[in-house]
């Protein structure tokens, strides 16, 4: 069944990441749930009322709803390269918190990032380039405490990176929106964020 507008209202933030972090195990273990696609096309066709809103990459080794094992109606996922916050997918995650009543934001890096690789090693090509300055907080973040050498070819500050990415676009969330801020006091919404390990499937909660 499609989540209805009565059980997303006795969704709590805290709830909704169990249900997440649920369906997540069950990917893990090859378990999804078996649900009826022309039965939650026909129940959602003229209402939504999603649990969450996922930030993600575009990258294709990272499907967002099978890796929490959610379907039709269950998550909004706003997806840009490096999954980094912009005004664009600011507005997104208001509309799905404020507007759509959804308790959860997760902004959810992964491992192996070309976004965060590239960014790493100053790419310059197209409009890439200017995408990547987005990036830039988290590069100088990480230097702080990483070793050179700062490229791509340094496993492990590839990694800093990417996880300082996540954190400094959690905190951008409620440093640029005081809707989505009132609501985390007021208890109505969380944030939390991760690293998707490409390499088993793994989420790494920061």
């Amino acid at each position: 069944m499609a989540l209805s507008k009565e059980q997303q209202e006795k969704l709590t933030p805290s709830l909704a990441l169990k249900e997440l972090k649920e369906g997540h195990q069950r990917f893990i273990d090859g378990t999804p749930l078996t649900l009826s696609t022309s039965s939650l096309i026909n129940q959602t066709a003229k209402a939504q009322f999603p649990k969450a809103i996922v930030i993600s990459c575009i990258d294709s080794r990272v499907p967002v709803e099978q890796i929490f094992d959610q379907n039709i109606g269950d998550i909004f996922v706003a997806r840009v390269a490096g999954n980094f916050i912009n005004n664009d997918i600011l507005a997104s995650i208001e509309y799905a918190c404020a507007v759509a009543q959804s308790p959860l934001v997760i902004v959810l890096g992964h491992e192996g990032c070309g976004a965060v690789s590239s960014a790493c090693d100053g790419v310059k090509l197209g409009h890439i380039t200017e995408m990547l300055q987005a990036i830039r907080p988290a590069i100088e973040n990480a230097q702080k405490t990483s070793h050179e050498p700062y490229n791509s070819s340094n496993a492990s500050y590839v990694a800093s990176v990417t996880e300082s990415n996540v954190l400094l676009n959690i905190n951008k969330i409620t440093q640029q929106s005081q809707l989505l801020k009132e609501r985390i006091e007021n208890g109505q919404l969380a944030i939390c964020g991760g690293v998707y390990q490409i390499k088993d499937g793994t989420i790494n909660w920061l």
